[in-house]
């Protein structure tokens, strides 16, 4: 499918969701939307990922299937000023397939456009309806399951569940990604965003995506929020518990020390905060923290190298930057 992806005042920093489609899925995209950035290419700012023209408007898109809305802000609401673009895209009858909490399909101009012109909103965080709650199944799957847990949002556990699973194949086994959240699923065009379900059935929602791929040597779970997040703990704890994981692979952003958005909460300690994550999962599996994941954007290799190493060294299991650098094999095996 040929998508455009839809970014404006936010790329690459902000817009979460147009970076993994970027990095990770099978769409060609053909342009991002960013107003502050047209006129370049995300090469320009992003390395080793799928290049595409960044562009101003619609009006500069060339032909398409859909337009994806790229950005996840805190909250998910519907940004006024994408209005003119996601109108064009389905005034051209294209797709337009959004993760945001505000859905698309309850706007009466574009169902109203979607109708006329032949184009199908997709709202991906909207949860399908027959869901229940969780039977404590999931630790009975014959994978081994690997669920990505964070120190905060936005550390990386997307990436380094894909990183993971790129790694475990490349190794000649069977590893798939399940994904729990808006970008996750637009990837790979199943799944069910977590942070969207009735609390009652949150874990049981994840329970049936670990239990869905058959026949798999490795089942990696994206993590969600925070065990210690102010706002997004309850999904985080429903991850953690549906998935009855086999082991965990901690998340963090080298030099954060505050919740991103609450600085007046201070992060535990990476060692504290591993404690704190099996010691919840405890009651339904006995999981520990294998591994660690540490994003080092913004520092130079040595520094990162470095910084990677007192990482690991602090929650005592073997730790890389999945981006910087490949899973290394002593990482793999500790997990598999």
């Amino acid at each position: 499918m040929q998508v455009a992806v839809l970014a404006h005042d936010s790329f690459p920093d902000r817009a979460k969701t147009a970076v993994g489609l970027l990095r990770y899925g099978d769409h060609e995209v053909r342009a991002v939307l960013d107003r502050e950035r047209a006129g370049g290419r995300v090469a320009d700012h992003l390395p080793d990922v799928q290049d595409a023209p960044i562009v101003g408007s619609m009006d500069e898109v060339p032909e398409i299937d859909a337009l994806v809305i790229g950005v996840a802000p805190i909250g998910g609401s519907f940004e006024e000023s994408w209005r003119p673009d996601v109108r064009a895209a389905l005034e051209r009858g294209c797709n337009v397939l959004s993760g945001l909490h505000y859905f698309l399909t309850d706007d009466e101009e574009f169902a109203e456009l979607a109708a006329e012109y032949g184009g199908k909103l997709v709202d991906v965080r909207k949860p399908p309806e027959n869901l229940t709650v969780a039977d404590a199944s999931a630790g009975e799957v014959e994978a081994t399951v690997v669920t990505t847990v964070g120190t905060d949002c936005s550390t990386g556990k997307m990436t380094t569940a894909y990183e993971l699973r790129d790694a475990a194949r490349e190794r000649g086994l069977d590893a798939v990604v399940v994904p729990t959240g808006q970008t996750g699923v637009v990837i790979e065009g199943w799944g069910i965003v977590v942070d969207r379900v009735v609390s009652d059935y949150a874990a049981g929602a994840v329970e049936r995506l670990v239990e869905t791929p058959v026949g798999m040597d490795l089942v990696v779970v994206e993590g969600q929020g925070a065990l210690g997040h102010p706002a997004y703990s309850g999904v985080t704890t429903s991850i953690l518990h549906g998935s009855a994981p086999d082991a965990l692979v901690m998340c963090h952003e080298v030099g954060r020390e505050r919740v991103h958005g609450y600085e007046s909460f201070e992060l535990p300690s990476p060692a504290e905060y591993a404690d704190l994550y099996e010691r919840v999962a405890a009651p339904v599996s006995d999981a520990s923290v294998v591994a660690g994941a540490l994003n080092t954007r913004g520092l130079g290799d040595d520094a990162a190298a470095d910084a990677v190493a007192a990482y690991g060294e602090a929650i005592d299991a073997p730790a890389t930057d999945p981006v910087r650098g490949e899973i290394p094999e002593e990482l793999l095996e500790a997990i598999v």
